[in-house]
Protein backbone atom coordinates (compact mmCIF):
# COMPACT_ATOMS: atom_id res chain seq x y z
CA UNK A 1 0.00 0.00 0.00
CA UNK A 2 1.33 3.38 -1.13
CA UNK A 3 1.29 6.53 1.11
CA UNK A 4 -0.87 8.52 -1.58
CA UNK A 5 -3.58 5.28 -0.96
CA UNK A 6 -2.95 5.35 2.82
CA UNK A 7 -4.37 8.54 2.28
CA UNK A 8 -7.18 8.10 0.31
CA UNK A 9 -8.28 5.34 2.80
CA UNK A 10 -8.08 8.33 5.75
CA UNK A 11 -10.27 10.17 4.00
CA UNK A 12 -12.85 8.01 3.09
CA UNK A 13 -12.93 7.20 6.88
CA UNK A 14 -13.24 10.95 7.88
CA UNK A 15 -16.32 11.46 5.24
CA UNK A 16 -18.34 8.54 7.60
CA UNK A 17 -20.40 9.41 10.37
CA UNK A 18 -19.51 6.86 13.28
CA UNK A 19 -19.51 8.01 16.48
CA UNK A 20 -17.54 5.07 17.93
CA UNK A 21 -16.13 6.47 21.14
CA UNK A 22 -17.13 5.54 24.32
CA UNK A 23 -18.90 2.12 22.89
CA UNK A 24 -17.49 -1.02 23.89
CA UNK A 25 -16.80 -3.88 21.03
CA UNK A 26 -19.15 -6.67 22.68
CA UNK A 27 -20.91 -8.47 19.13
CA UNK A 28 -20.96 -7.34 15.47
CA UNK A 29 -24.64 -6.78 14.98
CA UNK A 30 -24.96 -4.24 17.71
CA UNK A 31 -22.75 -2.19 15.44
CA UNK A 32 -24.10 -0.32 12.14
CA UNK A 33 -22.86 -1.03 8.53
CA UNK A 34 -20.80 2.01 9.25
CA UNK A 35 -19.25 1.28 12.03
CA UNK A 36 -18.14 -2.42 10.48
CA UNK A 37 -17.13 -0.74 7.55
CA UNK A 38 -14.90 2.23 9.85
CA UNK A 39 -13.28 -1.23 11.17
CA UNK A 40 -11.79 -2.98 8.61
CA UNK A 41 -10.95 0.82 6.67
CA UNK A 42 -9.21 1.33 9.96
CA UNK A 43 -7.42 -1.84 10.20
CA UNK A 44 -6.09 -1.47 6.55
CA UNK A 45 -5.01 1.66 7.51
CA UNK A 46 -2.67 0.57 10.63
CA UNK A 47 -1.67 -2.54 8.61
CA UNK A 48 -0.55 0.02 5.27
CA UNK A 49 0.97 2.00 8.23
CA UNK A 50 3.39 -0.92 9.44
CA UNK A 51 4.26 -1.96 5.27
CA UNK A 52 5.29 1.83 5.33
CA UNK A 53 7.22 1.33 8.11
CA UNK A 54 5.11 4.59 9.62
CA UNK A 55 4.44 4.13 13.39
CA UNK A 56 1.24 4.33 15.11
CA UNK A 57 1.91 4.71 18.56
CA UNK A 58 -1.06 6.99 19.40
CA UNK A 59 0.16 6.73 23.31
CA UNK A 60 3.66 7.23 24.66
CA UNK A 61 2.10 5.75 27.78
CA UNK A 62 -0.76 3.60 29.23
CA UNK A 63 -1.98 -0.08 29.57
CA UNK A 64 -3.84 -2.35 28.48
CA UNK A 65 -5.51 -5.24 30.37
CA UNK A 66 -6.39 -8.86 29.16
CA UNK A 67 -8.47 -11.13 30.33
CA UNK A 68 -8.72 -14.75 29.30
CA UNK A 69 -10.58 -16.90 31.39
CA UNK A 70 -9.98 -19.88 28.66
CA UNK A 71 -6.75 -20.91 26.84
CA UNK A 72 -5.73 -19.08 23.90
CA UNK A 73 -2.85 -18.48 21.30
CA UNK A 74 -3.86 -16.48 18.37
CA UNK A 75 -6.12 -13.84 20.07
CA UNK A 76 -3.70 -13.17 22.83
CA UNK A 77 -0.68 -12.93 21.06
CA UNK A 78 -2.91 -10.51 19.13
CA UNK A 79 -4.33 -8.51 21.49
CA UNK A 80 -0.60 -8.14 22.35
CA UNK A 81 0.45 -7.52 19.28
CA UNK A 82 -2.46 -4.74 18.86
CA UNK A 83 -1.67 -2.58 22.17
CA UNK A 84 1.83 -2.26 21.56
CA UNK A 85 1.21 -1.31 17.98
CA UNK A 86 -0.68 1.82 19.24
CA UNK A 87 2.14 2.04 22.10
CA UNK A 88 0.03 0.19 25.27
CA UNK A 89 1.87 -2.29 27.60
CA UNK A 90 -0.32 -4.97 28.06
CA UNK A 91 -0.97 -6.57 31.45
CA UNK A 92 -2.54 -10.22 31.82
CA UNK A 93 -5.22 -10.27 34.53
CA UNK A 94 -4.54 -13.86 36.37
CA UNK A 95 -7.59 -14.42 38.53
CA UNK A 96 -5.49 -16.82 40.84
CA UNK A 97 -3.45 -14.15 41.67
CA UNK A 98 -5.62 -11.77 42.80
CA UNK A 99 -7.88 -10.85 45.21
CA UNK A 100 -11.00 -12.38 43.56
CA UNK A 101 -10.42 -15.41 45.99
CA UNK A 102 -10.74 -13.64 48.80
CA UNK A 103 -14.21 -12.07 47.42
CA UNK A 104 -13.13 -9.13 45.41
CA UNK A 105 -16.23 -8.45 43.37
CA UNK A 106 -16.69 -7.57 39.84
CA UNK A 107 -16.86 -3.85 40.53
CA UNK A 108 -14.00 -3.68 42.50
CA UNK A 109 -11.74 -5.26 40.00
CA UNK A 110 -13.14 -3.76 36.79
CA UNK A 111 -12.35 -0.29 38.64
CA UNK A 112 -8.54 -1.40 40.41
CA UNK A 113 -7.25 -2.45 36.81
CA UNK A 114 -8.58 0.60 34.96
CA UNK A 115 -6.45 3.89 36.44
CA UNK A 116 -4.17 4.07 33.74
CA UNK A 117 -5.83 1.96 31.33
CA UNK A 118 -6.67 2.32 27.69
CA UNK A 119 -8.03 -0.79 26.89
CA UNK A 120 -9.69 -4.14 28.47
CA UNK A 121 -9.43 -7.38 26.27
CA UNK A 122 -12.10 -10.61 27.78
CA UNK A 123 -12.14 -13.56 26.85
CA UNK A 124 -15.11 -15.53 28.67
CA UNK A 125 -16.39 -18.72 26.68
CA UNK A 126 -16.76 -21.48 28.63
CA UNK A 127 -20.17 -20.67 30.63
CA UNK A 128 -23.22 -20.14 28.10
CA UNK A 129 -25.11 -17.44 29.05
CA UNK A 130 -22.40 -16.20 31.47
CA UNK A 131 -19.45 -14.86 29.22
CA UNK A 132 -21.33 -12.30 27.45
CA UNK A 133 -23.10 -10.57 30.69
CA UNK A 134 -19.79 -10.61 33.00
CA UNK A 135 -18.04 -8.42 30.00
CA UNK A 136 -21.15 -6.18 30.17
CA UNK A 137 -20.68 -6.29 34.25
CA UNK A 138 -17.37 -4.94 33.82
CA UNK A 139 -18.51 -1.83 31.07
CA UNK A 140 -21.30 -0.76 33.67
CA UNK A 141 -18.39 -0.68 36.44
CA UNK A 142 -16.45 1.34 34.65
CA UNK A 143 -19.07 3.43 34.06
CA UNK A 144 -19.93 4.29 37.68
CA UNK A 145 -16.77 4.53 38.17
CA UNK A 146 -16.14 7.17 35.00
CA UNK A 147 -19.39 8.95 36.45
CA UNK A 148 -18.28 9.34 40.27
CA UNK A 149 -14.68 10.95 39.00
CA UNK A 150 -12.69 7.62 40.32
CA UNK A 151 -11.53 7.38 36.64
CA UNK A 152 -10.45 10.00 34.54
CA UNK A 153 -11.53 7.61 31.26
CA UNK A 154 -13.21 4.71 30.44
CA UNK A 155 -10.70 2.18 28.80
CA UNK A 156 -12.65 0.33 26.14
CA UNK A 157 -14.01 -3.37 26.46
CA UNK A 158 -12.71 -5.48 23.31
CA UNK A 159 -14.68 -8.87 23.61
CA UNK A 160 -11.90 -11.39 22.48
CA UNK A 161 -14.24 -14.02 22.23
CA UNK A 162 -17.63 -15.13 24.64
CA UNK A 163 -20.34 -17.28 24.83
CA UNK A 164 -22.17 -15.52 22.19
CA UNK A 165 -19.74 -14.02 19.06
CA UNK A 166 -16.58 -14.18 18.50
CA UNK A 167 -16.21 -10.29 16.89
CA UNK A 168 -12.12 -10.11 16.26
CA UNK A 169 -12.28 -13.54 14.61
CA UNK A 170 -14.91 -13.08 12.58
CA UNK A 171 -13.91 -9.59 11.54
CA UNK A 172 -10.12 -10.84 10.54
CA UNK A 173 -12.36 -13.51 8.60
CA UNK A 174 -14.17 -10.99 6.62
CA UNK A 175 -11.30 -8.53 6.24
CA UNK A 176 -9.20 -11.93 4.85
CA UNK A 177 -11.94 -12.06 2.50
CA UNK A 178 -12.14 -8.61 1.39
CA UNK A 179 -8.81 -9.00 0.46
CA UNK A 180 -8.86 -11.99 -0.79
CA UNK A 181 -12.08 -11.41 -3.30
CA UNK A 182 -10.69 -7.60 -4.19
CA UNK A 183 -12.93 -5.66 -1.87
CA UNK A 184 -15.74 -5.22 0.13
CA UNK A 185 -18.35 -5.07 -2.48
CA UNK A 186 -17.63 -8.11 -3.96
CA UNK A 187 -18.36 -10.33 -1.29
CA UNK A 188 -21.99 -10.26 -2.47
CA UNK A 189 -23.34 -13.18 -4.00
CA UNK A 190 -20.23 -15.13 -2.46
CA UNK A 191 -21.70 -18.53 -0.84
CA UNK A 192 -19.89 -18.95 2.08
CA UNK A 193 -20.48 -22.89 3.63
CA UNK A 194 -20.38 -22.48 7.72
CA UNK A 195 -20.21 -26.06 8.79
CA UNK A 196 -20.17 -28.28 11.62
CA UNK A 197 -16.76 -30.65 11.44
CA UNK A 198 -15.86 -33.99 13.38
CA UNK A 199 -13.86 -33.90 16.23
CA UNK A 200 -12.62 -36.04 18.92
CA UNK A 201 -13.06 -33.59 21.58
CA UNK A 202 -15.93 -31.97 23.02
CA UNK A 203 -17.49 -28.97 24.21
CA UNK A 204 -16.06 -26.63 21.59
CA UNK A 205 -17.80 -22.86 21.86
CA UNK A 206 -20.50 -21.68 19.39
CA UNK A 207 -19.07 -18.21 19.03
CA UNK A 208 -16.94 -19.04 15.95
CA UNK A 209 -19.82 -20.44 13.89
CA UNK A 210 -22.30 -17.67 15.52
CA UNK A 211 -20.33 -14.84 14.85
CA UNK A 212 -19.82 -15.66 11.21
CA UNK A 213 -23.23 -15.76 10.02
CA UNK A 214 -23.43 -12.84 12.03
CA UNK A 215 -21.49 -10.67 10.44
CA UNK A 216 -21.25 -12.67 6.90
CA UNK A 217 -25.17 -12.15 5.90
CA UNK A 218 -24.13 -8.37 6.56
CA UNK A 219 -22.78 -8.14 3.23
CA UNK A 220 -25.20 -9.69 1.11
CA UNK A 221 -23.54 -13.07 1.19
CA UNK A 222 -25.45 -16.30 0.33
CA UNK A 223 -24.65 -18.17 3.83
CA UNK A 224 -25.02 -21.59 4.28
CA UNK A 225 -24.82 -23.32 7.95
CA UNK A 226 -24.84 -26.85 8.10
CA UNK A 227 -24.42 -29.71 11.12
CA UNK A 228 -25.88 -32.77 12.22
CA UNK A 229 -28.95 -33.03 13.75
CA UNK A 230 -28.81 -32.20 17.58
CA UNK A 231 -25.69 -29.64 16.67
CA UNK A 232 -27.65 -26.48 16.61
CA UNK A 233 -26.66 -22.92 17.71
CA UNK A 234 -28.02 -20.30 20.37
CA UNK A 235 -31.71 -19.81 18.21
CA UNK A 236 -31.48 -15.92 18.82
CA UNK A 237 -27.98 -15.98 16.63
CA UNK A 238 -29.85 -17.69 13.96
CA UNK A 239 -32.51 -15.01 14.26
CA UNK A 240 -29.25 -12.08 13.74
CA UNK A 241 -28.21 -14.12 11.02
CA UNK A 242 -31.94 -14.18 9.05
CA UNK A 243 -32.51 -10.58 9.90
CA UNK A 244 -29.21 -9.38 7.97
CA UNK A 245 -29.34 -11.37 5.03
CA UNK A 246 -33.55 -10.00 4.60
CA UNK A 247 -31.97 -6.51 5.28
CA UNK A 248 -28.29 -6.79 2.38
CA UNK A 249 -30.44 -8.90 0.09
CA UNK A 250 -28.06 -12.39 0.99
CA UNK A 251 -29.48 -15.42 2.09
CA UNK A 252 -29.30 -17.99 5.04
CA UNK A 253 -29.74 -21.56 5.06
CA UNK A 254 -29.66 -24.73 7.52
CA UNK A 255 -29.60 -27.65 6.19
CA UNK A 256 -28.28 -30.77 7.95
CA UNK A 257 -25.94 -31.82 5.00
CA UNK A 258 -22.25 -30.98 4.45
CA UNK A 259 -22.43 -31.97 0.36
CA UNK A 260 -24.89 -29.67 -0.15
CA UNK A 261 -23.04 -26.55 2.26
CA UNK A 262 -20.27 -27.40 0.14
CA UNK A 263 -21.76 -27.58 -3.40
CA UNK A 264 -20.46 -24.86 -5.85
CA UNK A 265 -19.63 -22.72 -2.48
CA UNK A 266 -17.09 -19.87 -3.01
CA UNK A 267 -15.80 -20.13 0.55
CA UNK A 268 -15.94 -23.22 3.16
CA UNK A 269 -15.33 -22.60 7.52
CA UNK A 270 -15.27 -26.77 8.47
CA UNK A 271 -14.78 -26.27 12.26
CA UNK A 272 -16.60 -28.40 14.91
CA UNK A 273 -18.73 -27.13 18.29
CA UNK A 274 -20.55 -28.23 21.06
CA UNK A 275 -24.80 -28.63 20.54
CA UNK A 276 -26.42 -25.70 22.10
CA UNK A 277 -28.30 -28.13 24.66
CA UNK A 278 -24.67 -29.88 25.90
CA UNK A 279 -23.66 -26.55 26.68
CA UNK A 280 -26.18 -25.44 28.81
CA UNK A 281 -25.93 -28.74 30.47
CA UNK A 282 -22.08 -28.43 30.42
CA UNK A 283 -22.88 -24.82 31.87
CA UNK A 284 -24.85 -26.07 34.85
CA UNK A 285 -22.35 -28.92 35.93
CA UNK A 286 -19.52 -26.76 35.81
CA UNK A 287 -21.22 -24.10 38.32
CA UNK A 288 -22.55 -27.19 40.63
CA UNK A 289 -18.57 -28.40 40.05
CA UNK A 290 -19.94 -31.94 38.93
CA UNK A 291 -17.01 -33.71 37.92
CA UNK A 292 -18.81 -37.00 37.47
CA UNK A 293 -21.20 -35.44 35.88
CA UNK A 294 -18.93 -33.76 33.70
CA UNK A 295 -17.30 -36.89 32.98
CA UNK A 296 -20.59 -38.61 32.13
CA UNK A 297 -21.08 -35.83 29.74
CA UNK A 298 -18.04 -35.96 27.84
CA UNK A 299 -18.61 -39.71 27.04
CA UNK A 300 -22.13 -39.44 25.94
CA UNK A 301 -20.88 -36.50 23.72
CA UNK A 302 -17.92 -38.15 22.14
CA UNK A 303 -19.54 -40.96 21.41
CA UNK A 304 -22.32 -38.93 19.83
CA UNK A 305 -19.53 -37.08 17.65
CA UNK A 306 -18.37 -40.21 16.68
CA UNK A 307 -21.16 -41.07 14.86
CA UNK A 308 -20.04 -38.35 12.40
CA UNK A 309 -16.83 -38.89 11.21
CA UNK A 310 -18.06 -38.49 7.81
CA UNK A 311 -18.30 -34.65 8.39
CA UNK A 312 -14.70 -34.00 7.21
CA UNK A 313 -13.34 -31.09 4.80
CA UNK A 314 -11.82 -33.73 2.27
CA UNK A 315 -10.52 -33.32 -1.03
CA UNK A 316 -13.90 -35.23 -1.84
CA UNK A 317 -15.57 -32.54 -0.45
CA UNK A 318 -13.76 -29.70 -1.65
CA UNK A 319 -14.15 -31.16 -5.35
CA UNK A 320 -17.89 -30.11 -4.52
CA UNK A 321 -16.95 -26.41 -4.17
CA UNK A 322 -17.42 -23.69 -6.94
CA UNK A 323 -14.55 -24.98 -10.18
CA UNK A 324 -13.64 -27.93 -7.25
CA UNK A 325 -11.82 -24.50 -5.78
CA UNK A 326 -13.26 -22.96 -2.78
CA UNK A 327 -11.71 -20.81 -0.56
CA UNK A 328 -10.95 -23.55 2.91
CA UNK A 329 -11.13 -21.69 6.29
CA UNK A 330 -10.66 -22.00 9.54
CA UNK A 331 -9.97 -20.07 12.91
CA UNK A 332 -7.59 -22.58 13.65
CA UNK A 333 -5.84 -24.52 15.43
CA UNK A 334 -7.33 -27.03 13.14
CA UNK A 335 -7.93 -30.81 13.95
CA UNK A 336 -6.76 -32.34 11.46
CA UNK A 337 -6.82 -35.83 10.38
CA UNK A 338 -3.22 -38.07 11.02
CA UNK A 339 -1.58 -35.21 12.61
CA UNK A 340 -2.92 -33.31 15.51
CA UNK A 341 -5.77 -36.27 15.53
CA UNK A 342 -6.92 -39.56 14.40
CA UNK A 343 -9.93 -38.15 12.39
CA UNK A 344 -10.53 -34.68 12.43
CA UNK A 345 -12.25 -31.67 11.09
CA UNK A 346 -9.96 -31.76 7.55
CA UNK A 347 -7.75 -34.05 5.56
CA UNK A 348 -3.72 -33.30 5.71
CA UNK A 349 -3.73 -32.40 2.29
CA UNK A 350 -6.59 -29.81 2.22
CA UNK A 351 -5.16 -28.31 5.28
CA UNK A 352 -1.64 -28.09 3.91
CA UNK A 353 -3.06 -26.39 0.52
CA UNK A 354 -4.47 -23.56 2.80
CA UNK A 355 -2.13 -23.53 5.21
CA UNK A 356 -0.47 -20.14 3.94
CA UNK A 357 -4.03 -19.05 3.70
CA UNK A 358 -4.98 -19.70 7.27
CA UNK A 359 -1.77 -17.73 8.41
CA UNK A 360 -2.70 -15.05 6.63
CA UNK A 361 -6.92 -15.16 7.85
CA UNK A 362 -5.23 -15.26 11.46
CA UNK A 363 -2.72 -12.17 10.79
CA UNK A 364 -5.46 -9.46 10.06
CA UNK A 365 -6.40 -10.07 13.87
CA UNK A 366 -4.21 -7.58 15.33
CA UNK A 367 -5.30 -4.78 13.33
CA UNK A 368 -8.83 -5.09 13.55
CA UNK A 369 -8.37 -5.00 17.48
CA UNK A 370 -6.23 -2.31 17.17
CA UNK A 371 -8.89 -0.74 15.05
CA UNK A 372 -11.53 -1.12 17.95
CA UNK A 373 -9.63 0.03 20.25
CA UNK A 374 -8.91 3.13 18.12
CA UNK A 375 -12.51 3.59 16.76
CA UNK A 376 -13.56 2.80 20.74
CA UNK A 377 -11.11 5.68 22.37
CA UNK A 378 -10.62 8.35 19.54
CA UNK A 379 -13.38 11.19 19.08
CA UNK A 380 -11.84 11.57 15.35
CA UNK A 381 -9.78 8.40 14.27
CA UNK A 382 -9.35 9.90 10.92
CA UNK A 383 -7.63 13.04 12.03
CA UNK A 384 -5.31 11.00 14.78
CA UNK A 385 -4.38 8.72 11.57
CA UNK A 386 -3.69 11.54 9.43
CA UNK A 387 -1.16 13.21 11.51
CA UNK A 388 0.60 9.88 12.23
CA UNK A 389 1.24 9.62 8.53
CA UNK A 390 2.32 13.23 7.94
CA UNK A 391 4.37 12.86 11.44
CA UNK A 392 6.30 10.02 9.28
CA UNK A 393 7.96 8.57 12.42
CA UNK A 394 9.44 5.20 11.43
CA UNK A 395 8.54 2.09 13.43
CA UNK A 396 12.01 0.81 13.21
CA UNK A 397 14.56 -0.22 11.14
CA UNK A 398 13.49 0.20 7.51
Amino acid sequence: MTTNELKSKIESLASMQIGMQGKDFLLTWERSDDEIRAAFLVAEILRGMRQNNLSPRVWDSGLAVSIFKDNSTRTRFSFASACNLLGLAVQDFDEKKSQIAHGETVRETATMISFLTEAIGIRDDMYLGEGDRFQREVGRALDDAVRDGVLPARPAIVNLQSDIDHPTQSMADLLHLVNHFGGVERLAGKKIAMTWAYSPSYGKPLSVPQGVIGLATRFGMEVTLAHPEGYSLIPDTLEVAKRNAAASGGSFTVTASMEEAFQDADIVYPKSWAPFSVMQERTRLLQRGDESGLAALEKQCLANNAKFQSWECSEEMMGLTKQGSGLYMHCLPADISGVSCREGEVAASVFDRYRSATYREAGYKPYIIAAMILLARLADPAKELERMVKRGSQRGLA
